[in-house]
């Protein structure tokens, strides 16, 4: 990174926020409400530098408002608290409809055969330029009507997952011995989800998490953060390790 970008995103961060994107925030994200002063601090220093570098799209006549960006903003750059972060450097632009929208999908069945069709969606995230969101399920997640469901942190999950190159449901670690325990406790969880799904037993995480390795980071990343007591009580390992990698501890944040 050179120093130009340093000292702009700096100065970014140095910024002011004003009292009515907190107000925003105080009534959109749930989660902002039991952050401790420091921590609202950082996030504020993040906010203003994703808004800075990364482009806003409404499609299907959506208007990019101020709520609807530090909706998303917020909940995006709660991801990069504590850490050193390049603010999602392969990311450009954020297209947001106002309700679920259709995409093409290709599926490869057992034997090989490939079909095609369209499905209804909430988000996704590309390896590379954008991420695409329904505000109505923005909305509902940031404010916790979904439960452990929230979009933007199981996006922008696959976009931490991207960064080292190759999305298989472990983002750049810090260390060594963080990727190996990393990949003993969150490929023995994956492997008990799939077991579950199999063999069709009630699951705390969402059964969505054992179509892969990419998609079960970015669903415990959702409960993580969404429903931490939960999980901690359920998936004690699995939670120390999320605490691992995000420096965070919500489950000791958070009500029950």
């Amino acid at each position: 990174m050179s120093w130009l970008k340093k000292r702009r995103r700096k100065k970014l961060r140095q910024r002011p926020f004003p009292p009515q994107w907190q107000d925003i925030l105080e009534g959109t994200v749930w989660l902002y409400r039991y952050l401790p002063p420091p921590d609202r601090q950082e996030l504020h220093g993040h906010i203003h530098v994703f808004l800075a570098e990364k482009r806003f799209e409404g499609a299907r006549g959506l208007t990019i408002t101020d709520e609807v960006k530090l909706a998303i903003a917020a909940q995006a750059c709660l991801l990069l608290l504590h850490r050193e972060t390049n603010y999602y450097p392969g990311l450009y632009s954020i297209v947001v409809y106002p309700h679920s929208y259709l995409a093409r999908q290709r599926e490869r069945d057992e034997v090989g055969t490939v079909r095609e069709g369209v499905q209804p969606r909430s988000g996704e995230s590309w390896s590379r330029g954008v991420v695409v969101l329904a505000w109505d399920a923005v909305a509902a997640g940031a404010s916790g009507d979904l439960g452990c469901h929230n979009v933007v942190l199981h996006e922008f999950a696959h976009q931490l997952d991207y960064e080292d190159g190759v999305a298989e449901g472990s983002p750049a670690l810090p260390s060594r011995d963080m990727y190996r325990s990393w990949s003993r406790v969150l490929g023995e969880e994956y492997r008990q989800l799939r077991l579950a799904v199999v063999q069709a037993r009630a699951t705390l995480l969402d059964k969505y998490g054992a179509t892969s390795p990419a998609e079960f980071f970015a669903v415990v990343t959702e409960y993580f953060f969404m429903c931490p007591r939960s999980l901690k009580a359920r998936h004690p390992e699995l939670y120390e390790e999320l605490t691992l990698y995000y420096k965070q501890d919500p489950a000791a944040l958070v009500p029950r």
